[in-house]
């Protein structure tokens, strides 16, 4: 692969960089490598499409008088990202005619993808929900669709730019850089609706698709060993590229129960995001409010957790971290039963919002980091794709179908005690993973890589 440009342009950056991390204590210096600092940015551009359809839409269909059936209907769209491995093969197999040959099959993608994502972002912006849905879950589904596919192409850069000993940090930086995109998309499209309207404010959240692409540029083509029967056609290039990837992951020890652990230990967790905002209307809370304790103060304890859940994962290893990030997240699900009981209240929303972003802050360090270990580096795009789409398959479906019924029904208070239930098959899984061996041996080898 050749750069547009010469290589030795990144030289003096990287001269510089090593300098910084001198400078900096042990413990730190991980942090402030090229692959992890790149992990951050592409999370930047990953985090944002989701939150324009995710808790924004969700404000902005209700203010537009929505009822609620049809808002938490519009999580059926997050299905796109669940079903992303269907055409991940394409991102890892197909390079882009002339624009690969130029700077590399996954820094092409990620140009022509992340430029597709701002398109769509801002015609949903355009899309104006009390003059009929119609073109909003267009939008809505487009928007989803691309966001997904940036993901593929996101995920995969990432996981081949980090060594095996830099998956910890990288995933932890990628959390951090995910929370910062979807949560500051998030409260500037909030704080410019409020003054400027929500067509302005979807549109100057596009730049958020630009991160990824810059750290691209930066850290240039990551190297990957080739991917077997790369000139097969036909059916044989199909079954080579789709069902090869999926084989390999299959015919490891403990594989079916890795596969059933990630279909359910998110399923309580997602119910219960996806009706956040629903629950803060209902309790009266304005936007400026949302915008504060929700996004500004999540974020806050989003990043506390990010840190605390990188130090846990050092000191007491992968298996251990993601254990106790799955029993603190179903915990958190208590906090929002506890708003809901209490009404309209700021301490009990920052406490609720502070618990449950710094709980998730761990389990996305200790959860990412498991999953990137679970991937092959011949099909990375493809597996990674699958793996993170079947972790929250079940919750957004349950979602879309029956949480504004049951929320209805059960009221929210029953609702969130439900959804810390169903939180508890998940656990019992990777408990029995981790007595039996099995989550050892669903990791197949890496070799270090020199990103």
């Amino acid at each position: 692969m050749t750069d547009a440009v010469s290589p030795d342009w990144r030289a003096p950056l990287r001269r510089g960089l090593a300098g910084l991390r001198h400078l900096l204590p042990p413990a730190v210096r991980p942090y402030f490598e090229p692959g992890p600092l790149g992990a951050l940015a592409l999370g930047i551009s990953s985090g944002f499409p989701f939150a324009m359809i995710a808790s924004t839409l969700s404000t902005r269909l209700a203010e537009a008088g929505i009822d609620k059936k049809a808002v938490t209907a519009f999580a059926l769209a997050f299905l796109l990202y669940n079903f992303k491995f269907l055409w991940a093969p394409v991102i890892d197999r197909v390079r882009l005619p002339l624009l690969a040959d130029r700077i590399g099959q996954r820094r092409a993608w990620l140009l022509v993808i992340g430029l597709c994502v701002m398109a769509s972002v801002a015609w949903l912006g355009l899309a104006d929900p009390q003059a009929g849905l119609g073109m909003v879950v267009a939008a809505t589904l487009t928007v989803a669709f691309f966001g997904a596919t940036y993901d593929i192409v996101i995920d995969a850069f990432r996981i081949e730019n980090l060594s095996q000993e830099q998956l910890g940090v990288g995933s932890g930086m990628s959390q951090y850089g995910w929370r910062i995109g979807s949560s500051a998309a998030g409260a500037i499209v909030l704080l410019l609706a409020e003054s400027r309207g929500w067509s302005f404010a979807y549109v100057a959240a596009t730049l958020f698709a630009l991160p990824a692409i810059i750290a691209g540029l930066l850290l240039g083509e990551p190297r990957r060993p080739p991917a077997p029967g790369a000139l097969l056609t036909g059916w044989a290039a199909v079954q080579d590229a789709v069902i090869a990837p999926l084989a390999d992951f299959l015919r490891r020890d403990g594989a079916v129960l890795a596969l059933l652990f990630i279909l359910f230990h998110k399923i309580g967790d997602t119910m219960a995001n996806l009706t956040f905002r629903l629950l803060f209307n209902d309790l009266g809370f304005t936007k400026p409010e949302i915008a504060f304790y929700d996004v500004q103060l999540g974020l806050v304890a989003y990043l506390v957790g990010v840190f605390v859940g990188g130090i846990v994962f050092t000191r007491l290893g992968m298996k251990a971290a993601v254990l106790l990030s799955l029993v603190l997240m179903a915990v958190s699900n208590l906090s929002f039963a506890a708003l809901a009981a209490a009404g309209h209240s700021n301490f009990g929303m920052a406490a609720a919002i502070g618990f449950e972003n710094f709980t998730s802050g761990i389990g996305g360090v200790a959860v990412v980091a498991y999953l990137s270990a679970l991937c092959d580096l011949r099909f990375t795009a493809t597996q990674f794709a699958l793996l993170s789409a079947a972790s929250s398959i079940a919750g957004r479906f349950v979602t879309g179908t029956t949480s504004g019924a049951l929320v209805e029904t059960m009221g929210f208070v029953n609702f969130y005690l439900l959804t810390t239930l169903l939180a508890l098959p998940g656990i019992l899984i990777f408990v029995y993973m981790m007595r039996s061996g099995l989550v050892d041996d669903a990791i197949p080898d890496r070799p270090a890589s020199s990103a």
